[in-house]
């Protein structure tokens, strides 16, 4: 059995129908909507939360250093540590899937 095909939304759909709704041009909404997302990013790199009420909270997480293995060699190796941003849906968005 095939698993089903996700369809993916792009940003400039979103704001072509945001656009509409509002009866703004498109160009107008998708200059708002890079610079929303463009403070979001900033403030996460930052180290901050960013929380979007029904949609969730956007954070930066650290990864330990940690031991792992080369799956092809079974080799042991040292993974560094990292950042990583992680993602929290909110119990609205949960609760509507």
């Amino acid at each position: 059995m095939a698993a089903a095909k996700v369809q993916t939304v792009s940003l400039k759909q979103i704001s072509a129908a945001v656009a509409d709704k509002r009866e703004t041009s498109k160009k107008e909404m998708t200059e708002t909507l890079d610079e929303f997302l463009a403070h979001i990013v900033k403030h996460i790199k930052g180290g901050k939360k960013v929380r979007i009420p029904g949609l969730g909270i956007f954070s930066v997480r650290k990864r330990a250093a940690r031991m792992g293995r080369n799956p092809a060699t079974g080799e042991a190796i040292k993974i560094k540590a990292s950042k990583k941003v992680a993602f929290r849906a909110a119990k609205e968005l949960k609760d509507s899937i």
